[in-house]
């Protein structure tokens, strides 16, 4: 029975997919084949590195490469769109077992991929006042901003910095698009990383109101000087540009 363009169209990704243990279909040339082969994964694998350069370096080119090849072996990818293979190969990385040499991969490759999420973040803007009252109005944050939590250090994982144990505290991130496009990364405290992602859960709140169920939370009292520090950090946070004024 003549083989169908559909199951050619099938045999002959598998096999770009994995060559390995997939043959190529018998009537196509190997050398042409060797062609395609070399296009798929190459190009595959320069797209990843530019979305994951950190990792590319921290693995080292064998391990790099292994990644790349299981990726491409195992994983089914829900979109053909360039700029979401990065967040494809999160998912690969989150359903492969653990890699015991590298524990922080999964989390070190989301770091990396909020970059790119954030700079082709085309989220309109929330209608807001920018010159509101961040206390008596309600906070509204800006699309392009996230609050990062990680049980590893993300931001200090390179070459020379590879741990195997993991920190008592968790790594609190703060990332965000400037004016000029780039993306900016800094510190957060653990208060300032939980108003804001308080900010983002019960947008419905005033700022007065997010400020007292804060210091609830932190079992203290909600009295002036907490309010006056709590007033503190929503400003720090327009400066930044992750509150966009208030509604």
């Amino acid at each position: 029975m003549a083989e169908s363009l559909l199951q050619l169209q099938t045999r002959f990704a598998a096999h770009l997919r994995d060559p390995q243990h997939n043959a190529a279909p018998g009537h196509i040339p190997d050398a042409r084949m060797q062609v395609y082969r070399e296009l798929y994964f190459n190009n595959l694998q320069s797209l990843l590195a530019a979305n994951f350069p950190v990792i590319k370096r921290t693995l080292g080119p064998a391990r790099w490469l292994t990644q790349v090849r299981a990726f491409c072996r195992d994983h089914r990818a829900h979109t053909p769109l360039f700029t979401e293979i990065g967040q494809e190969f999160i998912h690969f990385l989150d359903a492969a077992p653990a890699d015991a040499d590298a524990p922080w991969l999964l989390e070190l490759a989301h770091y990396e991929w909020i970059e790119l999420a954030l700079q082709v973040n085309d989220a309109p803007l929330p209608a807001h006042d920018p010159n509101g009252d961040l206390l008596d109005g309600r906070p509204v944050v800006s699309p392009w901003c996230r609050a990062l939590a990680y049980q590893w250090p993300v931001h200090r994982i390179g070459p020379e910095h590879q741990p195997l144990q993991m920190p008592a505290q968790p790594t609190l991130l703060l990332a965000r698009r400037q004016a000029d496009g780039s993306i900016a990364f800094s510190e957060l405290s653990p208060l300032l990383y939980r108003l804001l992602e308080r900010l983002e859960q019960e947008p419905e709140l005033s700022g007065s109101q997010q400020l007292q169920a804060l210091a609830v939370e932190a079992g203290v009292a909600a009295d002036p000087a907490f309010i006056a520090k709590g007033a503190a950090m929503l400003q720090q946070l327009q400066v930044r540009g992750c509150l966009l004024g208030s509604k």
